[in-house]
């Protein structure tokens, strides 16, 4: 049996059904970052913006609020930045002074960014990519704003790595190799293992700005997994990058925790409510699934976890 459903037109005013936000994605627009005694490094950033909607309220008058938020932009990318988390914060605190009727703004961007760089064994200067990401969420008690960034690197399996180290150490024993021997040569060469390319992100957020340097993010997620990798690489830079890895494998699980490590090392002048979130994603490579470990917690708690 069928029912038919009485016809119900989406301009009705008799209708309303609420929404919690509205805003727009996609917003392309170039943001300049001041250096000291350099040139401004310019990015080319992709903004989302969005607002809160009052459940009275049917709409955001979109065509008024597009052009509203397109000079917000405008304006908070005309001057020069010292952090593209600013940016960010001071789009969301005009867009809330701006829309009369809402109680929150949120902002939020992305953006290639390029570093120069020098390989570990050749010496070579090269350049690395990352995907910086920013925010900032601005509402009558105050912004917070948040600035991390996503970096590729190496890690070797653990587990599958004891494995062929146990296959050595029998194959050893088997040629007669004394067992003090084979402990020592273990040691110093570490044994093969399933390899795999990773993606750490770490994002820090705190109320304002959250006063971290890019780069140190940067250098902690890349240094977080079990090898940096780089755009070129000569023989001698690929045997330094395949030692270093091999040397110091980790689980999706140990990455986390390294970068929480490098967390309270290097930013201990963040208050304990600034919020951390960790996360490490590896492309397997001879599995179809892929592995994935994350954390997001307040810097307090990660203090009292390493510290104690």
């Amino acid at each position: 049996m069928s029912h038919q459903l009485p016809d119900v037109q989406a301009t009705s005013p008799d209708v309303t059904v609420g929404l919690s936000q509205v805003g727009v994605t996609g917003v392309d627009k170039l943001v300049k970052i001041a250096r000291e005694g350099k040139r401004p490094i310019v990015l080319t950033a992709e903004f989302e913006v969005f607002v809160d909607l009052p459940g009275w309220r049917k709409g955001a008058d979109m065509s008024r609020n597009m052009e509203v938020i397109d000079e917000i932009l405008e304006d908070a990318t005309r001057e020069e930045a010292y952090g593209v988390e600013e940016v960010c914060g001071e789009a969301a605190e005009r867009l809330l002074e701006k829309h009369d009727y809402t109680s929150k703004a949120e902002v939020s961007m992305e953006a290639e960014f390029m570093r120069r760089e020098q390989t570990p064994a050749s010496d070579r200067e090269t350049q690395h990519t990352v995907d910086i990401v920013a925010s900032a969420t601005a509402t009558g008690e105050g912004t917070r704003e948040e600035i991390g960034a996503t970096v590729t690197g190496m890690t070797v399996c653990p587990c599958s790595q004891g494995m062929s180290a146990a296959r050595a150490k029998e194959t050893l024993e088997d040629l007669g190799v004394e067992e003090g021997t084979i402990t020592e040569f273990l040691e110093e060469v570490p044994q093969p293992g399933h390899s795999q390319r990773g993606h750490a992100t770490l994002t820090v957020e705190a109320g304002g700005d959250p006063e971290v340097d890019l780069n140190d993010i940067i250098d902690i997620a890349r240094d977080s997994m079990s090898a940096r990798i780089y755009n070129l690489a000569k023989r001698p830079d690929e045997d330094h990058m395949t030692y270093a890895a091999h040397a110091d494998a980790k689980f999706v699980e140990d990455c986390v925790r390294a970068l929480a490590e490098g967390v309270v090392d290097e930013f201990d002048h963040l208050p304990d409510d600034a919020v951390i979130t960790m996360s490490q994603s590896n492309d397997e490579s001879i599995h179809q699934h892929n592995a994935h470990a994350e954390r997001v917690v307040k810097l307090g708690t990660l203090r009292d976890e390493i510290e104690s």
